[in-house]
């Protein structure tokens, strides 16, 4: 590990907006805000929106900054991209922002039931190779059923018409409602979505995709807690490109 990644790991240990649970330490180390996140750390009443797999968290803050009356917490393993958006948020001053080191595969550990209201995915790994690592399967759906309120919402943005096809047939299968479905955010925006703050923020490589003419998929869909979910039963074609500073996601020729 070079010494820039110490340095951001070291300094994180002390910014009062992280906190770390990864696997090594889970078991361990009580986490005692379950269930209590807006009167130990918010102190306020206000909804809980959860980005899981936060990157660097510049979607955390830019949506904490437009609104100011919601919670916002940031959620990756990756403690050094963490790092910048943790930094951001405490020299602005945004008290409506926490980031929570961790794996997604154990979110529900950190969360009681109704206590969120609304979750991003943005721009998440497509997983081609493993449904089971995909953010929007029916298996992370179970885990989000479990601190997600009754018919909360989920967003989905993201430049891989894969996982942007997979999630729609997901959604389909099992009936959810969706509220926007649009396979090019910007240059065929939906009615309601027009003049809306969220087309402003644009992550960096977000950019770098727009700039390679790649369309960015949007989709925002109801979870209820009612009914068991299925996944979709149909081949999806694989995405044939790489995006920007990204490995080739896939050598198969199909998945499900």
């Amino acid at each position: 590990m070079g010494k820039g990644k110490l340095a951001k790991f070291a300094e994180m240990k002390e910014m009062s907006n992280v906190f770390e649970y990864p696997f090594s330490v889970v078991d361990n180390v009580p986490f005692t805000m379950k269930g209590h996140w807006r009167d130990e750390y918010f102190h306020n009443d206000n909804p809980i929106v959860l980005e899981l797999g936060c990157g660097k968290g510049e979607y955390t803050v830019g949506l904490a900054r437009l609104y100011p009356d919601v919670n916002f917490i940031g959620v990756d393993i990756k403690g050094a991209r963490m790092w910048t958006g943790a930094k951001l948020a405490q020299e602005q001053q945004l008290p409506n922002v926490a980031f929570l080191r961790t794996s997604i595969e154990i979110i529900d550990r950190f969360f009681d039931r109704d206590e969120v209201q609304e979750i991003w995915l943005t721009f998440s790994d497509p997983q081609m190779k493993n449904v089971h690592k995909r953010l929007t399967s029916t298996f992370f759906m179970e885990r989000y059923r479990r601190f997600l309120v009754d018919g909360g919402l989920i967003h989905l943005k993201t430049d891989s018409n894969f996982l942007f096809t997979y999630t729609r047939l997901m959604v389909e299968r099992n009936g959810l409602p969706t509220d926007v479905c649009t396979d090019d955010l910007y240059h065929a925006t939906p009615e309601g979505l027009m003049g809306s703050p969220l087309l402003t923020i644009q992550t960096y490589y977000e950019s770098m995709w727009i700039e390679r003419g790649l369309n960015i998929r949007y989709l925002r869909f109801h979870l209820p807690q009612a009914d068991t979910l299925a996944e979709p039963d149909v081949e999806i074609p694989l995405d044939e490109y790489r995006s920007y500073h990204r490995t080739k996601r896939s050598s198969k020729t199909t998945a499900r």
